[in-house]
């Protein structure tokens, strides 16, 4: 086996992947270390209805994308794509570049 170095859009899928786990827990452990609480956090999810929108879309898309990873590991043999599952309690943002980054290695 060659040792291939990653192409850039796999490297593209990695930084996504580093930035989407980052920056929102930044702003969840700001949010948890300044006072707040998890149940005042779901609490400022639903505050009105653009935000409770946007939640709304992230847990569709997060339910989307773990039926999605586990339906092409299968046909696929990728089981280290199944770190996607574990990665959707941190969010969308990183559990989705994280999928493509594992899904895009070379064979």
């Amino acid at each position: 086996m060659r040792n291939l170095p990653m192409s850039g859009l796999r490297i593209t899928y990695l930084i996504l992947a580093v930035i989407g786990a980052v920056w929102p827990m930044w702003h969840f452990v700001t949010y948890l270390t300044t006072g707040g609480t998890l149940p005042g956090l779901f609490a400022e999810w639903t505050q009105g209805p653009a935000v409770t929108g946007m939640a709304i879309d992230l847990m569709i898309a997060g339910v989307t994308l773990a039926i999605w990873c586990v339906a092409e590991t299968v046909v696929r043999r990728n089981w280290v794509a199944l770190w996607t599952l574990p990665a959707l309690m941190i969010g969308v943002s990183f559990a989705f570049p994280l999928y493509l980054f594992l899904r895009t290695k070379p064979a």
